[in-house]
This record gives structure tokens, sequence and C-alpha cells, in this order.
């Protein structure tokens, strides 16, 4: 087929942040470019992740702050009871859905993007099999295909969802009802928001955790450091070790949890309310991928550095895929940014992905944020090139704007090699920490070192400041190892 003879340039399916930015980079790049979705326009990050929830959380965060007569007695500040409406936060959060969307629609549409409706699949190395909503069937033809249908909650084996009793963030961003007593299965970033906002809204929580310890991904000195305040400091019952190894719907919900290492029988529970915040798993079974003899692992779809398809070890000419279904960092921000990279190279314009400059944050109150290597990946990493590896420590408490703030609990956790001041990564928690953590992300993705950044000038008084002083104890350790 020449390429004459192609319907579009570009067919991308799915219209999450992943492929919303690689079909709009395209078609301002000049290209003719087709958008393929059969949910919301937005993916799971506008409808049913990052957008909703940032929006409960910024709602259920003013409830904490004014309910919480300590801080603000600090201040000198004497306030009543807080009063809030359920209904209402859930009906701004649902608005913002809205908003967002339809400007996300207008933009592609704007940018010349055609938007069909439908679940797309492919059916030919450049082909594309679209089954429209009334049920007819078409093919297109692309140059290129990139892939970008994301990913949906996981829910282990035993948990029986009804989404209304026992349920997935999908359903929790709706907030359609407050749980006297609600069970989180997982204290991952997920399990944390919402134990954020159903603890902030008046909610009893009991977080369960089959691994050995709560917030298991997250760097070992924040967690202990954080756990204190967003776990031992509210009310809720961590336990760890547990396995949910049976939960039914119903009023009451009933949870059997086993003993993680033996199986055994531990504990029965009965709670109001369950939230299944277990990870997530791709969206990949409908791509039809078995018909290109493209494996997958667990659902993932392989890609290299330029997004383009695994196939038997090498990559694919005109497949790519970008996002959740790849199975690297599943962000919306590295989704969007593995779009420009697919659409860069498709342009002739050679470029790979940099995962480790790409920052993470988890918006809890105080919020938690990292980038680049954990502390154990950079030992291993150390031993492996024969480096000497530095880890210094900068605490909020040293720093005026958040002393002034009377929120002084925090850490930075800043990671560097001791032969050339090089940034591995950095962990935070902290107030505001999900915007400080750009800066070193910014750093990390320049390889720059931390003589140079501890020559850098920050505002005072200002939380950045607890970036600098990580630089310049950094930067101090790398001249005192330079003398001996």
């Amino acid at each position: 087929m020449s390429e004459a003879n192609f319907d579009f340039d570009l067919i991308v399916i799915g219209a999450g942040y992943g492929g919303f930015d690689a079909a709009k980079h395209a078609a301002e790049h000049g290209l003719k470019v087709a958008i393929v979705e059969a949910r919301e326009m937005g993916g799971t990050c506008v409808n049913r992740g990052c957008v909703p929830s940032k929006a409960l959380l910024a709602a259920s965060g003013k409830v904490r702050e004014l309910a919480d007569s300590q801080h603000l007695q600090a201040f000198g500040i004497h306030s009543g009871p807080v009063r809030f409406e359920r209904k209402k936060i859930a009906e701004h959060a649902k608005q913002l859905v809205e908003g967002i969307r339809v400007n996300l629609t207008k933009t592609l549409e704007r940018a010349g993007v055609e938007i069909l409706r439908g679940e797309g699949r492919l059916e030919a190395l450049q082909r594309v099999g679209l089954r429209e909503p009334n049920g007819v069937d078409r093919l297109i033809s692309a140059k290129n295909i990139i892939l970008a249908t994301g990913s949906d909650p996981f829910v282990p084996p035993g948990i029986e969802t009804d989404g209304r009793t026992v349920f997935t963030s999908d359903e929790a961003i709706n907030l359609e009802w407050l749980p006297r007593w609600i069970a989180i299965i997982g204290s991952g970033y997920i399990g944390l928001e919402f134990a954020d906002i159903y603890t902030a809204l008046g909610c009893e929580v009991t977080m369960i955790e089959a691994l050995d310890k709560v917030m298991p991904t997250f760097d070992p000195d924040i967690t202990k450091l954080a756990s204190r305040k967003l776990i031992d400091g509210r009310d809720i019952d961590a336990k760890a070790g547990v396995l949910a190894k049976s939960v039914t719907p119903g009023c009451p919900v009933m949870i059997e949890l086993t003993d993680s290492k033996n199986g055994e029988l531990s504990e029965k529970l009965e709670v109001d309310a369950v939230l299944v915040a277990t990870g997530r798993v791709p969206c990949s079974k409908s791509l039809n991928l078995e018909e290109l003899g493209v494996e997958t692992n667990r659902g993932f779809i392989p890609v290299d550095n330029t997004m383009r398809v695994i196939k038997n070890g090498s990559p694919l000419t005109n497949l790519w895929a970008v996002g959740d279904v790849t199975g690297k960092l599943m962000l919306a921000h590295t989704a969007a940014a593995q779009g420009i990279v697919a659409v860069e190279n498709i342009l002739g314009n050679a470029r790979e992905i940099d995962y480790r400059s790409i920052p993470a944050a988890t918006f809890t109150h105080p919020e938690i944020s990292s980038v680049g290597l954990s502390e154990s990946d950079a030992k291993e990493l150390s031993q492996k090139d024969h480096f000497e590896l530095g880890v210094v420590r900068s605490y909020f408490k040293a720093n005026s704007k958040a002393l002034a703030e009377l929120e002084s609990d925090g850490l930075m956790k800043l990671l560097f090699r001791k032969d050339n001041g090089e940034i591995l990564g950095a962990h935070i928690y902290g107030l505001h920490a999900a915007d400080l953590i750009q800066e070193v992300a910014n750093a990390l993705a320049r390889r720059q070192g931390v003589i140079e950044l501890a020559s850098e000038v920050h505002t005072h008084p200002t939380l950045s400041e607890v970036v600098e002083v990580a630089y310049k104890q950094a930067a101090q350790q790398l001249k005192k190892a330079s003398r001996n």
C-alpha cells in the first residue's frame, strides 16, 4: 500500500493523556490524524483518576484544615464546628471533569484531529478495525498507529465488587456516600489519597496491606516520617502483612483476612464499605495484538525507549504504544511524554524517553513526591559502576516558610554521586512536596551536578530553600571527598 493510499498518517487508539498529547502534537506538525475512543474523552486521568481525585482532595483538605482547631489556635484563630455538603463536594469534582473533558475535545478538534467513536483494534500492521457504537464495523488504514488504551483498576481474586459497598477508585471519585467505617485495601498512592479524603470527611478507615509494612513503595525514611501523620495521626487502623482473602458486598461488607506468609485466617471484619486500591492492569485484550504476533507481559505491551512496539525482541516500524498500557511509570504525565516521544520519532526526529527524570507525587496533606532512583537502586548502581553514593537530608523544621505556616513536618532526601556530583534521585515529604520535586526533576533531566546547583539563588523565605539546603549539603560533601 503506498503512502498516498492511507486514510490517515496516524491513528491513535485511546484518548487519554497519552493519546491526546500524541494526536495533538502530530496534527500541529501537519499530519492527518484520527483518534479512536470507546469511552469518555480524556481517559482515566480526566474522568476517573487524577482530575476528580484532586478536586476531592482539595475540598476535603479545606475541611481538614478548618477542623484542625489546635493548628488554628496556634495562630490565635478560633473556629466553630465545620459543616460541609458531601453532594456539593462531589459536584465540584464532577463539574471539573466535565469542563476539562469538553476543553480537551475542543482542543483536538481545533488542531484538526478527527475523533472516531468506538472500539479500535489491530487488523494488520497499518490497519485498524473500528467497531462503532451502533455495531457497524469499519476498516481504516494509517501509516502509523499508536496504542494508548490505558489501564483499569485491578481487583484481586476473592474480592467481589458491586460498585456500591465494594468498589474501586473508578466509583470512589463519585463520592456517592460517606461510609461510617471503610476498609481500604492497598497502601500505595491511591489508597493513601482516599484515606486522606475519607478521614477528613469523618470516616473511620482500616487500611489493609498485603506486604509486611504500609506504604511499601515509598522511601523508608519518608515512610517513617509520613506515616506518623498520614496514618498514625488519623482515625486509621493500619494492618500490614495480611491479605484480603475474600470480600463479600452487603450491609455489612464481610472481609476475611489471612496471614500473607502462611495463609492462615487471621481476622474477620464487618465494615460499611471497601475500597479496592490494589493497583491497575493494562487495557490490551481487545487490541488483537496476536494478529501481529506481539506478545504482552501480563497484558503490558513491550516497547523500546522510542515507544516502538517490540516483537520477538525487535521494534516494529509503524506500531507504537504509550501510557499505562506499556507498564512503565503509570502516570498521566508519563503517558503524555511518551506520546510526544512517539510522534517525534514518527516525524523523523530521533528521540528517547528519560524515565529517570519523570517525577511522581501523592497528593495527601502533606504531600509526598519523588524522582529518579530509590536509595536501594542507587546503592546497586554505585556498586555496579564503582562510585560512592552520597545521601543528604534537608528538614522542613529548619525552613522559615514552613515554620511560619506551622507546617514544619517534612523531609527531603537527596541522592547523588560523590565522584562527579550528579543527582540520582530525590524523595520529599512535606508541604507542597509535589511542586518542590519539579526543580530536582529538571536538574536530573539535565544531568546537573550539586556543585553547580548549590550556587543557584532561591527566594527567601520559600519552601524551595529546602531544596537549596540539600544541594549545599551535597556540594559540601563533594568538596570534602575531593580533599581527602
